[in-house]
C-alpha cells in the first residue's frame, strides 16, 4: 500500500508521520484491500488541529475528517473513524445470505 502524508500549514516531523504510520497498522490489519492512502494534516488558526484521510480501494474511496486542539488527538480520532468505515465496509463486501440460503434448503 503506498501511503503520502502532507501538511497544510504545519510541518510533517518524523514523530508525527510515524504516528500515523502506527496507526494505520491496525486498519491495515482489519481490511488488506487498499490500494493507497493520503493524509493531510492542517492546523487553523493555531487552535483547530485537522486531520483528513482518503483511503483507495477497490470500487470505492473512503475519506473522514477529524478535529481537536492536539493534532496527536485528532490523528487519533481519525483513526478510529477510519476503522469504523473500514469495517462497516468489508462487512459490505463479505455476502452474509448465501450461507442462509445453504442452511434452507437442507
Amino acid at each position: 500500500m503506498k501511503m503520502s502524508i502532507t501538511g497544510h500549514h504545519v510541518e510533517v516531523t518524523d514523530a508525527l508521520r510515524t504516528y500515523v504510520e502506527k496507526r494505520m497498522t491496525r486498519i491495515v490489519r482489519h481490511f488488506d484491500h487498499l490500494i493507497d492512502a493520503h493524509f493531510v494534516l492542517s492546523v487553523e488558526k493555531k487552535l483547530r488541529h485537522k486531520a483528513e484521510a482518503t483511503l483507495k480501494t477497490r470500487g470505492n474511496d473512503i475519506h473522514a475528517s477529524a478535529e481537536d486542539g492536539n493534532m496527536y488527538a485528532a490523528i487519533d480520532a481519525l483513526a478510529d473513524k477510519l476503522d469504523g468505515l473500514v469495517r462497516k465496509r468489508k462487512e459490505k463486501d463479505t455476502d452474509h445470505h448465501v450461507q442462509e440460503g445453504r442452511s434452507a434448503r437442507h
